[in-house]
């Protein structure tokens, strides 16, 4: 566990961007002209307190040796250009990973699109409307869920699975599953990413299985199990804890130059552990790796809007990913593309004056 933790603050975008970091007045984020930040906040863990310094770039060099010697380290990672090592995915640009739930009891969609028919016209519709990966489960993960056979979860997936890539070669298939067989058998088939919500902790063979394989891995953060993981989750610091969480993980995995970093919201956090994540993700560009975030129709929005939630939850859904663009969030997980994607758009188009 690291004492001194680099976040990247006080963003600016487009032109302003541009001529501060030209001035030099200012950092590029992750190697992109577009966005700059000129301040850091540094926390310190002392004991069981957290405490915070909000410095301008220009201070670093005036920071005690041992607090410089981590900050530089972190600027280092925190600056540079994120290294595209998805096929057919630019992490310079805003990508956008479409959901597709083939589980009869998932907590926004489930049941919808559990017909083979169903399935291809929602992935058509995914891909036609942005989504440059697509993301294929077969078992809920919901808050209070129950873990689904191997076999009954294959036999929801196996047709999508082998077939998605005769007629989508230069979309990114990547399955949602926490199960090293389900893993194994989709990659034979052409998946691309493995996105595994307990963090590759539920099954203790996946790491095993798929050192051999060099597949882009999402690093998920979850407290607990799907079914224990909202009954009062508790962190000494949900940000640096999660922080922790993922150098312990990934320094685990083998071949682990192909990461991507998702904090779970919803995955055993309260509203207050969710909006600290969100209002603070910066802090994730640290550790060296694209960010992935899922707010898609998340029950953070309903406890937020109260009375003016709505079914699909697209305002609180739209709002969170716009916020999260504007602090240099790489992948989206979402449900409805087109309206994310049509948001994503005007808001860049904004920002690059």
């Amino acid at each position: 566990m690291r004492k001194y933790y680099t976040r990247a603050c006080n963003f600016y975008h487009g032109k302003a961007a541009r001529s501060l970091i030209k001035l030099n007045k200012a950092f590029p984020l992750n190697g992109k002209k577009n966005i700059a930040f000129d301040k850091l906040e540094i926390f310190s863990r002392e004991k069981n307190k957290v405490k915070t310094n909000l410095i301008h770039i220009k201070q670093v060099n005036s920071l005690n040796k041992n607090i410089k010697k981590v900050v530089k380290q972190d600027l280092k990672k925190i600056v540079s250009k994120r290294k595209n090592f998805l096929k057919n995915i630019n992490f310079n640009k805003t990508t956008i990973m479409g959901i597709l739930n083939l589980t009869p009891d998932s907590f926004s969609d489930g049941g919808k699109f559990n017909s083979n028919q169903k399935a291809n016209k929602q992935i058509s519709y995914m891909i036609d409307s942005g989504a440059k990966i697509i993301d294929v489960g077969g078992e809920s993960t919901r808050p209070g869920s129950l873990t689904v056979d191997p076999s009954a979860e294959w036999r929801r997936i196996k047709y999508i699975i082998k077939n998605f890539k005769k007629k989508y070669k230069k979309i990114c298939l990547s399955i949602d599953t926490r199960k090293s067989e389900i893993m194994i058998k989709s990659i034979k088939y052409g998946a691309g990413l493995i996105n595994d919500v307990s963090g590759f902790n539920y099954d203790p063979y996946a790491i095993s299985k798929l050192k051999n394989n060099n597949i882009p891995k999402v690093l998920h953060h979850m407290q607990g199990t799907p079914n224990t993981m909202q009954k009062n989750p508790k962190y000494q610091n949900v940000l640096l804890d999660i922080y922790d969480f993922f150098e312990k993980e990934f320094s685990n995995i083998s071949n682990n130059k192909k990461i991507i970093l998702d904090p779970g919201i919803g995955f055993g956090k309260n509203l207050k552990h969710n909006l600290t994540l969100i209002s603070k993700i910066s802090l994730f560009h640290s550790i060296g790796f694209p960010i992935l975030i899922g707010t898609s129709r998340k029950r953070f929005i309903n406890q937020i809007s109260g009375k003016y939630d709505s079914k699909d939850r697209t305002g609180g859904t739209l709002a969170s990913v716009l916020f999260l663009l504007s602090q240099g969030v790489q992948v989206f997980r979402v449900h409805n593309v087109r309206e994310v994607k049509q948001g994503i758009m005007v808001f860049e188009k904004i920002n690059e004056k």
